[in-house]
């Protein structure tokens, strides 16, 4: 275990002003972008999206619930 952690510690450093400052670059450098190549890219992660959703795309993944019955039936205190 002490060789795993040898190797986190200089491999992944959790220094979050780096992360923050990497990330806005990184948004910096996507907002720079062409209408174009920011169209191509949302193409690419559709992709990867369909893909990792497997075959059937249109499967539901939510909770399905059955619509309530208003006034169908009388509540015991209407009797």
């Amino acid at each position: 275990m002490a060789e795993v952690s040898a190797t986190v510690s200089w491999l992944m450093k959790f220094d979050i002003n780096a992360i923050v400052k990497s990330k806005e670059a990184f948004r910096l450098r996507l907002a720079a972008l062409p209408v174009a190549e920011k169209l191509r890219l949302l193409d690419a992660m559709r992709e990867r999206a369909v893909t990792i959703r497997g075959a059937n795309p249109t499967e539901p993944r939510g909770v399905r619930e059955e619509p309530s019955r208003y006034g169908s039936q009388r509540r015991e205190a209407d009797e």
